[in-house]
């Protein structure tokens, strides 16, 4: 009898149930910290008696669930979310409260409705959002919750001191830093349909602030993007900022809002601020009418977004980082995030490997050595090996076509060019070799071997060389060649006494896009002398599109040179989506020794690196355009811009 009076009971409610789109546990909207209602409420609730310790644990997802001492009896309705006992409901399946629903659910009739408050812009929910009962479930469900919460903090007193680590946003909220958007990062995952993702943008993710036993959500919005990583509040808090938390956007717990109830996910308001409010529902109506959300489609696009076409075992042609005047096969051994592990292919142990990433300028497709008469290093392996093969020539960035017809550049020509193994410098060099398709091989000054073995290859497009004065102009330091005694350096005398002529400014790449970066902005980046780690990096100089990178934590002489359209910048929060480890800032104790032993270092570094143990030739950077097509005068976008007339210096006559 008992449990007809409350099927009697519950049926009087089922359709005012049935237009709950929120797929929350339904009676939040009405709770308060006495547990009563205003009489003026069209969903005011009875009265609820106090409840034994032993409470159901239940979801909104038409299971039977069980108590927490292991007896079934509970059970949801498929159809209007009604909560009863299990024995009391309709079918042999137990999935409906009545034939009414059971006929509805047939019918399929009511899914319009169920859903139709909520139900974003997009693609149109394929699933029902559940209701919970009412008051009665709340008030169990606040009291098991107390009892969890109970247990926890119990726990918490014996936990262990959590693991020390970086973390971005405490990084970012400490110092009110700022990150580059994802936009400024063309090759990363989400670079090109990043959309309107902004400070503002509401989302459904899990309510941390719960010690329900099973996962539900909340509704929070985006108080802080930086990169990748957004901080977010949960709605309700208003101007308090206590339970504000960072995530990774990206992740697979972010949600468009509406999510839950197209998936049948409850949402539960956070306890610390469950009370405030007297109707969850009717206050999140107002809250997301005109608000932005995530696209439907939002994780799928992550997902599409973080497929890469290289895969193990393709063989590929790399710089020989002990000779950067050859190319090597190597066999792509990993794929982390779009970057690849290429193992030299004659690497018996495998350790001979190189990193960078599949749009570096630095790897081509089997035969491009030979089809542009650069070096190449031949294999003593007389065969590929078992299950290697050659990656598809379109699977490489390609260079923009060059007319070399015409006026062109000439062996022994004069230029200025970041150094490939000190990426802080720009140096005074020399071409020493035109090749096929635009390709030039480049020597530092002073600096060279005699075999020519240091040479390095440039694309005539690239980023990474300059016109003889570009560094004077842009009042930037040029390193003179090694030895040279006339100091101040002047190009006007050195020509003259070199018995050489400049490159003419014309032949070199002008074009600027519109890239977005500013000075100070946070990101990750490939330390290109180690090209392995990717580090917690700030842009500290911006030349038009020429960015110098600083590594926090390090001295300036480890900055690099770096173009804005580089595969080897990220945003904040890249390796955390890819999985790849971040190198942080480098700790105190590593910033006070280095005044005394940075010049060491540096100078076992290069050694290194000409001693063909280490060396890294991510260093011969050059950035590839992708055919668009930007005006000087449209790239001129940060305040270091200096304008078409003075990007190079004009030509002596």
């Amino acid at each position: 009898m008992e449990n007809t009076k409350e099927l009697t009971e519950h049926s009087s409610r089922v359709e005012r149930k049935r237009q709950d789109s929120f797929g929350m546990f339904d009676g939040y909207d009405s709770c308060s910290e006495d547990t009563s209602s205003s009489s003026s409420s069209d969903e005011s609730e009875e009265e609820v008696a106090p409840l034994p310790s032993s409470l159901p644990i239940i979801k909104n997802n038409g299971q039977v669930y069980t108590y927490p001492d292991g007896k079934s009896g509970m059970a949801t309705c498929e159809m209007c979310g009604m909560v009863g006992v299990r024995d009391a409901f309709y079918s042999k399946t137990k999935r409906f409260c009545s034939v009414s629903c059971s006929r509805s659910y047939s019918s399929n009739s009511k899914k319009a409705s169920i859903l139709a408050r909520l139900q974003v812009a997009g693609k149109p929910p394929t699933k029902k959002a559940k209701v919970l009962q009412k008051q009665p479930l709340v008030a169990k469900l606040a009291a098991y919750a107390q009892y969890q919460a109970t247990l926890q903090n119990q726990a918490k007193t014996k936990a262990a001191v959590p693991v020390e680590g970086f973390s971005w946003g405490n990084y970012i909220n400490s110092n009110s830093f700022t990150a580059a958007p994802v936009t400024c990062f063309k090759h990363a995952p989400m670079g090109t349909c990043w959309g309107d993702i902004a400070e503002g943008v509401r989302v459904e993710v899990p309510n941390t602030d719960c010690s329900l036993p099973t996962k539900v959500f909340w509704i929070a919005g985006i108080v802080k993007l930086a990169g990748y990583n957004a901080l977010l509040r949960y709605e309700g808090f208003e101007n308090d900022s206590s339970l504000d938390f960072w995530c990774n956007i990206c992740g697979s717990d972010i949600h468009p809002v509406g999510w839950c109830a197209t998936s049948g996910k409850p949402l539960v308001p956070p306890r610390t601020i469950q009370h405030k409010y007297t109707n969850w529902k009717a206050f999140l109506v107002k809250r997301l009418t005109g608000a932005k959300t995530l696209p439907p489609d939002f994780s799928q696009k992550v997902s599409e977004s973080m497929q890469y076409p290289f895969k193990t075992s393709m063989r590929v042609e790399v710089v020989d980082k002990t000779h950067l005047c050859r190319t090597r096969v190597a066999v792509v051994d990993n794929v982390v995030g779009g970057r690849l592990r290429l193992v030299y292919e004659e690497s018996e142990d495998k350790t001979d490997d190189f990193w960078c990433h599949m749009y570096s300028p630095l790897i081509h497709h089997i035969g491009w050595s030979r089809s542009i008469g650069h070096r190449f290093k031949r294999s003593d392996l007389t065969k590929k090996q078992d299950g290697h093969f050659d990656a598809p020539p379109h699977l490489f960035m390609k260079v923009k076509e060059v007319d070399a017809a015409g006026e062109w550049f000439k062996e022994g020509m004069k230029l200025e060019a970041i150094d490939p193994l000190n990426l802080s410098a720009i140096c005074v060099a020399t071409i020493r070799k035109v090749l096929a398709d635009g390709y030039l091989m480049i020597g530092i000054d002073g600096s060279e071997a005699a075999d020519g073995s240091d040479w390095f290859c440039y694309h005539a497009t690239s980023p990474s060389i300059f016109p003889v004065g570009f560094c004077e102009i842009n009042m930037i330091e040029l390193t003179p060649p090694r030895g040279y005694a006339k100091l101040p350096f002047k190009w006007f005398d050195y020509l003259r006494e070199t018995d050489s002529i400049a490159a003419p400014v014309k032949l070199f790449n002008k074009e600027v896009p519109n890239h977005g970066f500013h000075v100070g902005m946070k990101l990750e980046a490939v330390d290109l002398m180690e090209p392995r780690l990717v580090c917690v990096a700030t842009v500290t100089r911006i030349i038009h599109r020429l960015l110098r990178i600083h590594f926090d934590g390090w001295e300036d002489e480890y900055d690099q040179w770096v173009d804005c359209e580089s595969p080897d910048l990220y945003p904040v929060g890249w390796c955390q989506l890819t999985g790849y480890q971040l190198q942080p800032p480098a700790p105190q104790s590593s910033r006070d020794s280095q005044s005394s032993s940075s010049k060491q270092k540096k100078k076992a570094k290069s050694q290194q690196y000409k001693g063909h143990k280490k060396m890294t030739s991510l260093q011969l950077k050059e950035e590839l355009l992708d055919g668009e097509e930007y005006s000087f005068l449209q790239g001129t976008s940060d305040q270091e811009s200096n304008g078409s007339a003075s990007y190079y210096i004009k030509q002596e006559p």
